[in-house]
């Protein structure tokens, strides 16, 4: 597939219902601007030659200063392509709004992301299980998407499935995706966000719902004694620069509620949780409350 490997153009090859209108939207925006830009372009090219110094056979008209055909032309055009992108932007901001559901028959995935220094921590609170730095998600179902930050503001994107959407301290905000085909899609920051920026990715991986179901409760026996509570939270939340996927088959409960809730007026200062995440001894709930 040629268009996988260029990231310049991986926008143009979704694999989900809303990277398709995203990328009929960057096509559709991009042809009405070139409407514009082609004919002046060519125009230049042509009036350039036509009126160049020798050419002694053009027109010649000092005293000219108006032509209301012109004036029809080069205000027409451009009124009708901006009243055009209005309408196309009006639409398909409400459309498009990360926070809005999808519509599906099939039930929806609730993953909580957290953007961590420097990696991605993946909660799925229905089924207890949570990885960093690979998502899996079933094909043909929503994925209803939480996210937040434990430090600094990142960016959550993954180009095939569509919109990226910010995660910030103290702060949740919401994406629906879906992938309409089996594969192996790439994720990343697309905000940058410190010296692990740059290897802050991750693989998102779609198979049939069969087989994401055989991957739960594979996760939940293999992994069973590996558990994500606050103790191994404050361990992995301290930065660090590549880290290898990881799946844990228990989740604490609440876990990400207490991570967005940290930086909460009255609760605890930022300069305070950063030291929690740097101290070994004491549960993080502790000192939450």
């Amino acid at each position: 597939m040629p268009l996988a490997s260029c990231n310049q153009l991986v926008l143009l090859d979704p694999k989900g219902a809303i990277g398709e209108q995203e990328k009929d939207l960057i096509l559709i925006a991009s042809g009405l601007m070139l409407l514009v830009v082609i004919p002046v372009m060519v125009l230049t090219l042509v009036f350039a030659w036509r009126y160049r110094a020798g050419n002694t056979t053009a027109r010649y008209s000092p005293t000219w200063s108006h032509s209301t055909k012109i004036e029809i032309v080069v205000w027409t055009i451009p009124i009708l392509i901006v009243a055009t992108l209005a309408v196309l932007i009006w639409r398909t901001t409400h459309a498009l709004d990360p926070y809005r559901p999808l519509a599906s028959e099939v039930p929806p995935i609730n993953v909580e992301v957290v953007a961590l220094d420097w990696k991605w921590l993946f909660i799925y609170p229905d089924y207890g299980i949570a990885t960093v730095n690979s998502l899996t998600v079933p094909v043909g179902a929503p994925i209803n998407f939480r996210l937040t930050s434990a430090s600094m503001m990142n960016s959550f994107f993954i180009p095939q499935l569509g919109s990226q959407i910010y995660a910030m301290a103290g702060m949740q905000t919401k994406l629906h995706l879906i992938a309409d085909a089996p594969g192996t899609y790439a994720g990343r920051s697309s905000a940058f966000s410190g010296p692990g920026f740059s290897d802050m990715r991750f693989d998102t991986v779609a198979v049939p719902r069969a087989e994401f179901e055989t991957w739960v409760q594979s996760a939940r026996t293999a992994f069973a004694t590996k558990v994500l509570d606050d103790a191994t939270y404050r361990a992995l939340a301290r930065p660090s620069v590549k880290a290898p996927p990881t799946l844990y088959g228990r989740v604490e409960p609440g876990l990400f509620d207490g991570i967005a809730d940290a930086f909460m007026a009255g609760r605890m200062s930022t300069l305070a949780f950063n030291e929690a995440l740097c101290t070994v001894d004491g549960p993080l709930s502790r000192r939450l409350n």
